[in-house]
């Protein structure tokens, strides 16, 4: 039986953030998130998390998740905050222990050390750059003691093998080695690193798995470590999209915030920022600069350069942009095309319809093959209400037309440019509603005032 325990009581004061450290957002979703995603792979039976400082956001920001939550009042270390929580841990159970601020961690590694023959097995890493990191004594091969930073000499100093903070043990010897623990240190908290030198007292057996790549066990204390754990877990991303076949001409410049599902042949250019779920199909292409947030675009659909989409669906090959802005509620079916300087948010276009340019399309229906000319607006909102226009199949609006919700336009039915159609057009007729256009002979314009006291 395999019990998960985060530590995630930290303040993260160097921050300097009102958010709790665990919480800090890595490649769109908080450092926390990406650890329960990984460790949930482990199928454990229970999750539990140690929260101090912010515990009513951590656990507001994950509500409704099947994870059990332990408070630590007096944050007194690390040993304190897992002695806290092993009253809830079964007796029988193996417990895994990790650190709220490893996002990268692989389920791979993880699996490594909770499958190890040992009483008591740590995850360690060799770092470039050791400082302010656990280091880890060995006697030959034999792991002795973890000296953390403030209390290492000068030649332990130089040890560049290092705790990643991830340790696994049975939680009955958890139990023991816990309630030996003291804070004579210069920190004068309780170190869950001390169990190692009190299980090799005992005579027990002490593994470390060496994590083969020192990324993946990397944390975050302030916000210089928290880019590069960005900067990291962004590389990877895009690896991972390149080794599916995605076409980045220039990989460094996207950003990825989210999880993004790839078809074969997409292209994304440069400067294209992806937030949340998005779902890109066959051969679709993602012009430059644009931002995508929580879409889901059929094979085919092309987005030109510098549009910005949310909630956006498209269920066929369709042409959006550029410049344009579509927002939540928004699907396009095939053959669909929204130009440059349209605004669409929760209205659908049938196959064939088009807004091509400087438009405002909102809570809205667009039937097949209808044409929306430049300039039309859906007047939806009439100060305290939403109202919905209906435009039928193959109905023209001529240009600067403002469409009066809630107004159905009929099928096959003809707008003339610049009206203002406030009750419903019949289809197949043509409907115009503005003024006469009328000429004012000898009309002069006016001329300015002469300043007083000259001729």
């Amino acid at each position: 039986m395999l019990e998960v325990l985060i530590l995630a009581a930290g303040e993260g004061k160097r921050m300097n953030s009102a958010r709790p450290k665990v919480l800090q957002p890595v490649g769109g979703q908080p450092m926390l998130a990406h650890l329960i995603e990984t460790t949930r792979s482990l199928k454990p039976s229970a999750i539990r998390i140690v929260v101090g400082a912010g515990a009513d956001q951590v656990q507001a920001a994950f509500a409704g998740q099947d994870l059990d939550w332990v408070i630590q009042h007096q944050r007194l270390g690390t040993g304190h905050a897992a002695a806290t929580a092993l009253p809830a841990i079964h007796p029988e159970a193996r417990v895994l222990i990790l650190p709220g601020d490893m996002p990268l961690v692989g389920a791979q590694t993880l699996r490594q050390v909770v499958d190890a023959d040992a009483d008591l097995t740590l995850l360690s890493f060799i770092a470039a750059d050791p400082t302010g990191y656990g280091r880890i004594l060995r006697d030959g091969e034999q792991v002795i003691a973890i000296r953390e930073q403030h209390d290492a000499s000068p030649d332990e100093q130089s040890i560049d093998e290092c705790n990643s903070g991830v340790m696994c043990a049975n939680r009955s010897r958890l139990a023991d080695w816990l309630g030996r623990v003291d804070a004579d240190n210069a920190q004068g908290e309780y170190y869950l690193t001390d169990c190692v030198a009190l299980a090799i007292v005992d005579g027990r057996r002490v593994q470390c798995v060496v994590s083969a790549d020192a990324d993946e066990v990397l944390g975050a204390n302030d916000r210089h470590q928290l880019a590069t754990l960005e900067a990291t877990w962004q590389t990877r991303a895009r690896h991972r999209l390149l080794d599916a076949g995605v076409t980045l001409p220039d990989p460094p410049s996207v950003q990825i915030r989210g999880q993004v599902d790839c078809g074969r042949d997409v292209v994304i250019d440069c400067g294209v920022i992806l937030i949340g779920e998005v779902r890109l199909g066959d051969g679709v292409s993602i012009g430059a600069h644009c931002v995508l947030e929580n879409c889901d675009l059929a094979a085919g659909t092309r987005v030109e350069p510098h549009c910005v989409l949310t909630g956006v669906r498209t269920t066929g090959a369709c042409s959006i942009g550029p410049f344009a802005r579509l927002r939540p509620g928004t699907e396009l079916a095939r053959e669909v095309k929204i130009g440059n300087f349209v605004e669409v948010k929760k209205a659908t276009f049938a196959a064939g319809a088009k807004a091509s340019h400087l438009s405002y399309i909102g809570d809205a229906s667009v039937g097949a093959g209808a044409n929306l000319g430049a300039g039309t607006i859906t007047c939806n909102y009439d100060g305290v209400n939403k109202h919905r226009t209906e435009i039928g199949a193959g109905a023209f609006v001529g240009s600067n037309s403002a469409l009066v919700a809630p107004v159905e336009i009929g099928e096959q039915a003809t707008i003339g440019a610049g009206s203002v159609i406030s009750r419903n057009a019949p289809a197949g007729e043509l409907t115009v509603a503005r003024g006469r256009q009328r000429t004012i002979s000898g009309w002069r314009r006016p001329e300015p005032n002469k300043p007083s006291g000259q001729d």
